[in-house]
């Protein structure tokens, strides 16, 4: 069968417009799948964004908080350590808290103010040793008293000697005790 160019025609322009149409309806879901998928995107994208923020907003609330706990401790310990801690006021509490409890302090000494930092914060730190006697009982009452007394020192080192009862000497104790004052601002 021979087909005049008409039909030639006809059949080419046939097939072409059934290729477009083709090509068409194959374009037109492709964009209907394009536009589909950006939606879902900015929707996920948004939904990203407000939980990081979210989350970035519930940790700036929470590091704020520690900052101000942080900050109100330091104050806290900056103020207890800037109280006058001289070696009069240190051994007027001594012996005040020796007689509470009985004892007798024999000897006081002090190497004098020393700078020097106490993790990482400037202090002034003055060292002193002390000789006290008295019964053991009330010995180690006076060391535990004076510990919680000194609220910006502590009792380094205690050494008690308890003497047989034959030799009629009393017990004593040699305490290193340190106080520290804080030195900014």
């Amino acid at each position: 069968m021979k087909l005049s160019k008409t039909s030639w025609l006809l059949l080419t322009i046939g097939i072409f417009i059934i290729t477009f149409a083709g090509l068409g309806v194959v374009r037109y879901q492709q964009v209907h799948e394009e536009n589909q998928l950006n939606e879902e995107l900015a929707l996920a994208e948004a939904k990203l964004n407000e939980v990081q923020l979210e989350q970035l907003s519930y940790q700036q609330g929470e590091l704020e908080k520690q900052l101000s706990q942080a900050t109100s401790q330091f104050e806290t310990v900056k103020a207890m350590l800037s109280q006058p801690t001289g070696s009069i006021a240190v051994s007027g509490l001594l012996f005040d808290s020796a007689e509470t409890y009985g004892v007798e302090v024999t000897e006081l000494s002090s190497s004098g103010l020393v700078s020097d930092e106490l993790e990482g914060v400037p202090c002034s730190i003055l060292s002193l040793t002390a000789r006290v006697e008295g019964d053991v009982s009330d010995l180690i009452s006076f060391i535990t008293e004076l510990n919680g007394d000194l609220a910006t020192g502590v009792v380094k080192s205690v050494e008690i000697s308890i003497p047989g009862t034959t030799s009629g000497e009393k017990s004593s104790a040699n305490i290193q005790l340190v106080i520290y004052t804080y030195q900014g601002d």
